[in-house]
C-alpha cells in the first residue's frame, strides 16, 4: 500500500549550538566588538540560534488526496512568503513565491505549498536552486500535468551592501509540464503569479 502522507525530513548533520555560539563569540571579537558590553553579551548565543533557525528545515507530512472528481484546471497559492540565506553572504533575501500545478491523479493539501516552500527556503542557497527545488519535488512527489514556481524576492546582500539596490527584487521562475511547454496555461500561470 503507497504512503499518501510521506514525512519529508532534511537530511543534513545534527547541528552543535554551543560550537556554533563559540563560533560566533570568535567571529564578533575577531570584527573587534567587545562583547563584554552589555548589549552585546548575549550576542553570540542569539546569532547562531538564529542561523540555526533559518537553516533547518523543519519537518511535514505531505499530505495527497486522490482527485476523485478529475479536476484539470491550474491549482495556485500566490503570496507564499519567503524567508531564505544567500550561501554568498549568508544574508537573508524574502519575498514572495506562487506555486501552481495542473493535478494528475492525486491533489495537494492546499497548506503544504506553504510546507513545501518553508522547507526548500532553510538554507543557505541561490533563489534560482530554492525555485527549482521547490518545483522538482512537487513533480517527483504528485506526478502532476504541470508544475510553476515563481519567486519574487529582495537579497539583503544586494540592498544592505555591495549595490547598495533598496528595494530591488529579483524573479525567478521553474516551469515543467504543460505549464512549460502549453503556450496557453503558460500564459495563464504566469498573468496569475502576476495578480491579473
Amino acid at each position: 500500500m503507497h504512503n499518501w502522507r510521506p514525512r519529508v525530513v532534511a537530511e543534513r548533520p545534527t547541528a552543535d549550538l554551543a560550537a556554533a555560539t563559540d563560533a560566533a563569540a570568535a567571529l564578533l571579537t575577531a570584527l573587534g566588538l567587545d562583547l563584554t558590553d552589555e548589549g552585546l553579551v548575549e550576542t553570540p548565543g542569539r546569532m547562531a540560534a538564529t542561523l540555526l533557525e533559518m537553516t533547518s528545515s523543519p519537518p511535514f507530512e505531505l499530505t495527497t488526496f486522490p482527485n476523485d472528481e478529475g479536476y484539470d484546471e491550474l491549482v495556485m497559492v500566490r503570496d507564499i512568503p519567503v524567508r531564505s540565506v544567500c550561501e554568498h553572504h549568508v544574508l537573508p533575501f524574502v519575498g514572495v513565491a506562487h506555486v501552481g500545478y495542473l493535478p494528475g491523479e492525486r491533489i495537494l493539501g492546499l497548506s503544504k505549498f506553504a510546507r513545501m516552500v518553508e522547507f526548500h527556503a532553510r538554507r543557505p542557497q541561490t533563489q534560482e536552486r530554492l525555485t527549482k527545488r521547490i518545483a522538482d519535488h512537487l513533480a517527483s512527489a504528485l506526478h502532476p500535468r504541470g508544475v510553476g514556481v515563481v519567486i519574487h524576492a529582495e537579497h539583503t546582500c544586494m540592498s544592505i551592501r555591495g549595490a547598495l539596490a533598496v528595494g530591488a527584487r529579483t524573479t525567478t521562475s521553474a516551469l515543467f509540464g504543460l505549464l512549460r511547454d502549453d503556450p496557453r496555461t503558460r500564459s495563464e500561470f504566469l498573468a496569475l503569479t502576476r495578480g491579473a
